[in-house]
């Protein structure tokens, strides 16, 4: 069955829910490489019009990469709450996009209705969707999660510490990890990207930064960025290991790709429970997502990257994770040319994922040779803190000199909290103030008087 719709006396034919999706997608430089975008605005506002009026039932009867071929489309419609979805079932997904400006659409509602959403049906929405609608709806959802702390509660923003360093090196964490703290950043965790893969450099990463939140009582979680089996190898040793990490895509080939099924997930998720280290909860899974992972490993069956992305939350879900982070500029302007894609796909990202039920973050990022710069990335990171981001990224001076690329410094996530009257985890906010580092006056965060006497000899301890 094609869809069908005409403007000023053309008509535009799409003959198949995949192809319509795709034309329908606000404009991006992936999809074009892929040749599969709308070819004229015209073409692809008809497009849109014609995707508006599709019912949310047709997303269960049409899937787009084939069910026998893809773990990730057999995940999606095998776990799909019906009970969740008969409060909108009867919508289309234009009727659905009222739906959700609406007042009906709440709260509670929202989280309701989280396990009856595909990724499909939220792609689909977003695509209709401007910026402001985006914004509003995002906003009135929260999925909140624990570990050794709490994030995701309305009127906090929670950040991940990232301390890279190009050789690994302790000194230089070290000055990385203590700068974040003095900003109050870190609640969301302390993750490190390694520069070394070996099992025991990893290793001793994560026993420096343990040592670090044990010794000071910081009310935080830490994470090492290797590979899922890696991590599996690690808690066999007797490591102790807070976050299981692992980069994630939309498809079983992308997936593939990286190295990893559901089945592999799914031993990394049993071997960090096994640990039991949470003091607050047990969602300890940290996963990575970018729009275009599918299209560059040749693994996006035709389908635009924006829907791709949002079938990587699916497999997010499925394993109730702690963070999500979608590293929506860090592939680079083959995929979202500019600041304005990159803006938009950023919204997108957090609206898709918030709306399945998936603590959503970003690391609020380009790629030196993008048309972007930090003007558009101060934006995205206003629009996000207005539409209740879990968490952004924290690094010094907004570069990482490790991966070599522009994503929020410390100072950033101090602005968004200043301005935006946002706050840290309720447990890491306590920590800060009983360490003089951030306070609450009369409504205002403050920083502190100065260096804590308890980090005299933390360089030492950790150099």
């Amino acid at each position: 069955m094609s869809f069908v719709h005409s403007i000023a006396g053309q008509t535009w034919r799409f003959d198949s829910l995949r192809q319509l999706m795709a034309k329908a997608s606000p404009a991006r430089s992936g999809d074009y490489l892929a040749e599969i975008a709308a070819g004229s605005d015209a073409e692809r506002a008809a497009a849109q019009m014609a995707l508006a009026d599709v019912p949310l039932t047709r997303f269960l009867h049409e899937v787009l990469i084939p069910y026998e071929k893809d773990e990730v489309t057999r995940l999606i419609v095998d776990t799909h709450d019906a009970q969740a979805f008969a409060a909108v079932s009867h919508l289309t997904v234009g009727g659905f996009r009222d739906w959700l400006l609406g007042d009906e659409a709440n709260e509670a509602s929202l989280r309701a209705l989280a396990p009856g959403i595909t990724p499909e049906m939220a792609a689909a929405v977003s695509k209709i969707m401007r910026v402001q609608d985006l914004v509003l709806v995002a906003q009135k959802i929260r999925v909140v999660t624990r570990f050794r702390n709490t994030v995701g509660l309305r009127g906090r923003m929670s950040t991940r510490l990232q301390p890279n360093h190009p050789t690994d090196d302790p000194a230089g964490i070290a000055a990385s990890v203590l700068d974040g703290l003095l900003y109050g950043n870190g609640d969301a965790m302390i993750g490190i990207n390694p520069a070394s893969d070996s099992l025991s450099a990893i290793s001793e990463l994560l026993k420096m930064l343990d040592g670090v939140i044990q010794h000071y009582g910081i009310p935080t979680q830490s994470c090492v960025l290797t590979h899922v089996t890696s991590s599996i190898a690690a808690i066999e040793r007797g490591v102790p290991l807070d976050l299981v990490f692992q980069s994630i895509a939309g498809t079983e080939a992308a997936n593939s790709s990286f190295g990893v099924s559901l089945a592999v997930l799914q031993e990394g998720h049993e071997a960090g429970l096994s640990l039991k280290r949470g003091t607050q909860g047990n969602n300890l899974m940290y996963f990575e997502t970018g729009q275009g992972s599918a299209l560059s490993a040749n693994a996006h069956h035709g389908v635009d990257q924006q829907t791709c992305e949002a079938r990587a939350y699916a497999v997010a879900r499925r394993f109730d994770p702690f963070l999500v982070n979608t590293v929506v500029g860090f592939i680079g302007p083959e995929y979202l040319y500019n600041g304005k894609q990159i803006i938009r796909a950023g919204l997108e990202d957090h609206f898709c994922g918030k709306l399945m039920g998936v603590p959503m973050g970003c690391d609020i990022c380009y790629t030196n040779h993008a048309e972007a710069d930090q003007d558009d990335m101060d934006m995205l990171l206003t629009l996000l803190g207005v539409a209740g981001i879990n968490f952004i990224m924290g690094i010094p001076g907004s570069d990482d000199v490790m991966l070599n690329y522009q994503t929020t410094s410390f100072h950033d996530a101090l602005y968004a909290r200043k301005t935006l009257g946002l706050r840290p985890a309720p447990e890491f906010e306590d920590w800060l103030a009983r360490m003089d580092i951030l306070q609450q006056q009369d409504g205002q965060l403050r920083l502190g008087t100065g260096v804590p006497p308890l980090f005299g000899t933390a360089l030492a301890r950790l150099g």
